[in-house]
């Protein structure tokens, strides 16, 4: 699950986005997702997008997705992948970090699925052999 999409889940209630949150489904995320995450809920609040009460109930919900995601950290190997081109550049750096990510996961591409609503993180997600929701 990739920042995009988590912010159109829990901001915007997008219901193509809630179709994989779906209890028994293995959630990956980085580190970085739940920080991008967290800090468009507090933008969305200071822009007054959002109640105290949707803010509360927002940060509820990215507490909820982060207990039942496997996170990983952005370390040095994923730090090294992100200096390296991808397939379809350019691509801005915090993209490359959660694609990084997911090709750090030692998995064969066909068993994974990234969950995303940013186009240059689909394109270059697809152009890796990911599904992508």
């Amino acid at each position: 699950m990739e920042s995009s999409a988590l912010v159109a889940a829990l901001l915007e209630h997008d219901p193509a986005v809630l179709k994989p949150l779906a209890a028994g489904t293995q959630l990956v995320t980085s580190a970085m997702t739940l920080a991008e995450t967290g800090r468009a809920i507090v933008r969305a609040r200071a822009a007054a997008r959002l109640t105290p009460g949707e803010e509360q109930a927002a940060v509820r919900a990215l507490r909820t997705f982060e207990r039942r995601c496997f996170i990983l950290d952005v370390d040095r190997a994923v730090l090294a992948r992100v200096r390296r081109p991808f397939p379809i550049e350019p691509i801005r750096t915090l993209d490359a970090v959660h694609l990084a990510t997911t090709e750090l996961l030692s998995e064969a591409p066909q068993v994974v699925t990234i969950v995303t609503r940013d186009v240059r993180v689909r394109d270059n997600a697809r152009a890796l052999g990911y599904i992508v929701e």
